[in-house]
């Protein structure tokens, strides 16, 4: 009997509880794709992207002519010019691998600050328009995680007004 009494309490506790909820839901992969700021930091990550790649590709040249130039011609050299040019083949080889190290990095870093803000502002409107129409939970359904919405605010329209987006 005092299984059931506790059930029944829990349950009216939790049927008042969420009788005060008021839920809401936002595709923010959506909003992202509505600021301008996303554009701008895209078309800058793609520049450095750009001029990385061309750097990248310069090594490259250069590491397939010495290699060329090398194969060809090793049997007509002395040890010491072999070991010489093969030493400077290497040692491009290995600042080809530190520079594509270096550049992963460095985009990674570029990437993050150029979207921290971008989110931070994102979310930064999502929670005060949250906070001005009281709502107690935002969903974010663009990551596919919400399977069932029942009774929820599309804030969308909200946030796009916010930030003044069209």
């Amino acid at each position: 009997m005092k299984k059931i009494l506790t059930i029944i309490l829990v349950a009216l506790t939790f049927s008042a509880f969420s009788a005060q909820l008021k839920l809401g839901h936002i595709n923010s992969a959506e909003l992202m794709r509505m600021m301008p700021e996303l554009e701008q930091a895209e078309q800058r990550l793609q520049q450095e992207v750009r001029e990385a790649e061309a750097a990248y590709g310069t090594m490259i040249t250069e590491f397939q002519n010495l290699m060329q130039e090398f194969e060809a011609n090793q049997h007509q050299w002395s040890d010491l010019i072999r070991n010489t040019r093969l030493g400077a083949i290497q040692d491009l080889q290995r600042r080809i691998q530190e520079f594509e190290q270096q550049s992963q990095r460095e985009l990674q870093f570029l990437q993050e600050s150029l979207m921290t803000p971008i989110i931070e502002r994102a979310r930064t409107a999502i929670e005060d328009v949250a906070r001005e129409n009281g709502f107690t939970y935002i969903f974010d359904t663009s990551g596919g995680m919400l399977l069932f919405a029942a009774d929820s605010d599309d804030i969308l329209p909200l946030v796009k007004r916010r930030l003044n987006l069209n």
